[in-house]
């Protein structure tokens, strides 16, 4: 891996450099896509199905386009008994994670004769897009499927790609049931978030659409936002390190590549305060890169995204680290907790030499989905949270309102909204013109 200086410039020439990873970057695929949504919106079936054929190789019809009873069942017995004791294992911690977030409808009553409060109320149809591509993620299943079933959200609709043979991967079947979807149904790309944008004569429409997908997926999704919710528009993984001589080199290079091996733009970086770390973690990162199965992958990543920054001090490692807002963050330093707390942004913080990331990505509990690209910055890990929606409660009585009616009336009259003046001043036997 490259070893840097860090600098002001080299940081700016870094994020510059990250930043060409946004799906907001590949304006030249918005047209294709958005061709498919319009004909998926417009033919339904017709052209859902044509497109599966041109970019799947897979014939559906009404009749076959959804997974059946029996397809699950297979899909049971073709996965390993081992995978899926650890996929229920791994459910039980995501649960109970996820539980902890469920918030409650509240009301506060006050002796004025005022009752305020907030309703929360589950989302009625969630779609959750699952990939089929380079790789099959049962545990992505489980993330976005998880805290939508603990919010209470009343059906749940997963669309993952079909094999040539017309099936769906057993584990990512299996996945989904375990976690608790309710209909599964056999298509991919553009088109299936054009189907649960707007629907079609198979597929309901739904009131958001989660989970990642490849870039066709992610301008779709942007495209589609305002007809339904969205939970982001995702970019490729990415993993920062920040450590200090403390650090096992092993332990931090094995870890960088844990996210250099999803795709070529994935980012894994180190920031550290070690020159001497720096050199052990680039050697050993060469030398894990040739043993391992996706090392062309791997190496396409590291040569466009994977940097290893020396900074002067920790202060400037938290800045970088904070500038940079990483998907998944690592802090291997000393003492990792007194460094968390000046950490800003970030998706995920991992700490010490025994949190490692895919510990996040399988099994610990929290919701893998995270912001990328930055958005750390404004944007969280999907949760309960994104399958509610609230409203506002307003109740006031009589003297309530007649303590504060002129208060209001003279708001109304300073913005020249004299209907709305006239609606507080007809309570009161008075008008307002």
């Amino acid at each position: 891996m490259r070893i840097v200086k860090l600098t002001k410039e080299t940081r700016k020439d870094i994020l510059e450099n990250l930043l060409k990873r946004s799906p907001n970057s590949y304006g030249e695929f918005e047209g294709r896509v958005a061709d498919i949504v319009a004909a998926v919106k417009e033919r339904r079936d017709e052209a859902l199905f044509d497109y599966t054929a041109r970019f799947d190789h897979v014939e559906l019809t009404k009749e076959t386009i959804q997974v059946t009873e029996q397809e699950i069942a297979e899909a049971y017995e073709q996965v390993d008994p081992a995978l899926l004791k650890v996929i229920r294992k791994a459910l039980v911690n995501i649960r109970s994670y996820h539980e902890k977030q469920r918030r409650n409808s509240w009301f506060d009553s006050q002796p004025d004769g005022t009752i305020l409060g907030q309703k929360i109320t589950a989302l009625a149809k969630v779609g959750v897009y699952v990939p089929g591509g380079k790789a099959v993620y049962p545990s992505s299943v489980l993330m976005n499927i998880v805290p939508a079933r603990v919010a209470g959200v009343g059906q749940i609709i997963m669309t993952t790609p079909p094999g040539k043979d017309g099936k769906v991967n057993p584990s990512t079947l299996v996945a989904a049931r375990e976690a608790g979807v309710d209909t599964v149904y056999k298509v991919g790309g553009a088109q299936a978030i054009a189907a649960l944008a707007f629907g079609t004569e198979s597929i309901p429409k739904v009131d958001k659409i989660v989970g990642p997908g490849n870039i066709y997926v992610a301008l779709a999704k942007k495209a589609v936002y305002g007809h339904v919710s969205i939970d982001s528009i995702a970019g490729p993984s990415e993993i920062m390190v920040l450590a200090d001589g403390t650090a096992d080199p092993r332990f931090v290079a094995a870890d960088l590549l844990s996210q250099a091996e999803h795709d070529e733009m994935a980012s894994a970086i180190l920031v550290t305060t070690s020159m001497e770390l720096a050199q052990q973690v680039s050697r050993q990162v060469d030398e894990f890169t040739a043993a391992l199965s996706r090392k062309e992958i791997i190496q396409k990543s590291l040569d466009h995204y994977g940097y290893i920054l020396v900074a002067d001090s920790l202060e400037d490692a938290v800045d970088t680290a904070n500038e940079i807002a990483s998907e998944h963050l690592e802090l291997m330093t000393e003492n990792p907790f007194e460094v968390m707390t000046k950490i800003k942004n970030a998706g995920a913080i991992f700490l010490g030499p025994y949190s490692s990331e895919p510990l996040g990505d399988y099994f610990a509990g929290p919701n893998h989905v995270l912001p990328t690209n930055g958005t750390a910055k404004f944007f969280s890990p999907l949760s309960v949270d994104d399958f509610i929606k609230k409203s506002s409660i307003v109740y006031y009585s009589k003297d309530a309102l007649e303590a504060i009616h002129e208060d209001i009336i003279q708001f109304a009259k300073s913005e020249q909204l004299t209907a709305h003046a006239n609606s507080i001043a007809v309570r009161f036997g008075k008008e307002v013109h």
